[in-house]
């Protein structure tokens, strides 16, 4: 199959059009909620045909999906049989209580492969590796942890998985943090493939037991928002046990994407398949197109898919794209430029508006912090008029905790000009209810 990442930018676009105009006939005869908006809107599909007339075509909020996934799935019964039959359904987070199913089709599936190939020929990941799959079990399959394997295959790889996560359920499944230490120095891992906060409290477990991760390269984090303060922790740690690499691959991605790969650390990320989704940066407000460079709302077209399909879909971060030939390994095609600030990323605290994510990265990278989240609240938790709170909650080891505690102060206040309290708490109150795997690093009460 042609690798449109080494054609040029021309090429693709033709490509990605030619796509495009099949994928809106698709949604035209079988996509109940396109059909009923475009309808709504007086739009003749068919006079869609370049990727400039997608402009013409209104956003699609993540809460439309929320609310009615199954109006997203493409209902056709005459198309063949692995373009219609369900291969696998996997769930993403939102904001509400339940989680929202992605359905995939064998085609879907297919061509989630075909990505994850690429997203392993960029970033590096091979034949020869083995990756320990530090995802939780969770209530529902979410894409990373159902995903992990898959992604395995594509590379040709080897995979076990340590099977973290609150106990859910009679059967007793899950496994102990010190089982994935020991799993890793079991099965030689070359890649710790987790949530970044995970991944840390696997490696900081590794260095009290004195283990063996002499075979660990890389980390592979997703999942949750990571800083540079927590790859620079995540590095350290794997210098500290002595591994052959220290390498952080920070993959993009959602369920509703897939991933997007970094050619090196710190870079921007490709997206790995240009022939089956298409991205636009947006005024979320107008749906007007930015120009390349240009900071705004990220919105994911699908170009080639069957069963939940998306179109000019906002995916709730605030990025940047550029499409000029990559630097670093000469790839063409569009890229995600960070840094990638999450929908909700920017709170009002005291009057200031905050954004969270510099406050995390002011302390993230603490050697005495284990764990760490930012709760917000009124001082009088009866009086919903009263003054916010700022708190940073932390677990830790260190001896002198009023030492810590001044410091985490101090770096707050350089960061956000805002004086938090500090309160020291075990790490698991951290974590997510059933799940134990995966932080909640902030909170608002309010």
């Amino acid at each position: 199959m042609r690798d449109l990442l080494r054609e040029s930018a021309a090429s693709i676009a033709a490509f990605q059009a030619e796509r495009l105009r099949a994928m809106l006939a698709l949604c035209a005869r079988g996509h109940p909620y396109y059909r009923r908006v475009w309808a709504q809107a007086g739009i003749d599909i068919a006079s869609i045909q370049t990727l400039d007339d997608l402009a013409r075509l209104p956003l699609t909020p993540k809460r439309d999906l929320m609310a009615d996934p199954e109006s997203f799935r493409l209902q056709l019964p005459d198309l063949p049989l692995h373009e219609r039959v369900l291969w696998e359904v996997i769930y993403t987070s939102g904001s509400t209580a339940e989680p929202t199913p992605v359905y995939n089709t064998t085609h879907d599936y297919h061509a989630y492969l075909f990505q994850s190939r690429r997203v392993a020929e960029i970033s590096g990941i091979g034949a020869d590796d083995v990756i320990a799959n530090l995802f939780p079990l969770t209530a529902a399959p979410m894409g990373a942890f159902v995903r992990s394997a898959t992604n395995a295959y594509a590379a040709g790889a080897a995979i076990f998985a340590a099977l973290p996560g609150a106990p859910l359920g009679p059967f007793e499944v899950q496994r102990p943090l010190d089982y994935a230490v020991r799993s890793v120095e079991r099965h030689r891992a070359s890649i710790l493939w987790g949530v970044p906060s995970f991944v840390r409290r696997v490696l900081l477990r590794a260095i009290e037991l004195q283990a063996d991760f002499s075979s660990v390269r890389m980390c592979a984090i997703t999942g949750e928002a990571s800083s540079p303060a927590m790859r620079d922790e995540l590095r350290r740690c794997l210098t500290a046990l002595k591994a052959c690499g220290t390498t952080v691959f920070d993959r993009y991605g959602s369920t509703e994407l897939g991933a997007f790969a970094q050619c090196h650390e710190e870079g921007s990320w490709h997206n790995p398949a240009p022939e089956i989704q298409y991205h636009e940066v947006v005024d979320p407000d107008t749906g007007r197109p930015l120009p390349d460079g240009t900071r705004g709302s990220l919105a994911v077209t699908h170009l080639d898919r069957r069963g939940t399909v998306l179109i000019r879909f906002l995916v709730g971060d605030t990025v940047s794209l550029e499409r000029s030939p990559c630097l670093h390994c000469g790839r063409h095609g569009d890229r995600v430029v960070g840094p990638v600030a999450r929908s909700g990323d920017l709170v009002k605290i005291k009057g200031a508006l905050v954004n969270i994510a510099v406050l995390l990265d002011s302390v993230q990278g603490l050697p005495e912090v284990d764990e760490l989240q930012v709760v917000v609240g009124n001082v009088n938790a009866a009086d919903p008029f009263s003054g916010d709170d700022l708190v940073v909650r932390v677990a830790t080891r260190a001896a002198d905790r009023a030492v810590l505690a001044e410091n985490i102060v101090q770096r707050v206040q350089d960061a956000v000009r805002l004086r938090p309290r500090v309160e020291f708490v075990e790490g698991l109150s951290i974590y997510e209810p059933g799940v134990q795997t995966k932080a909640v690093r902030f909170i608002d009460r309010r």
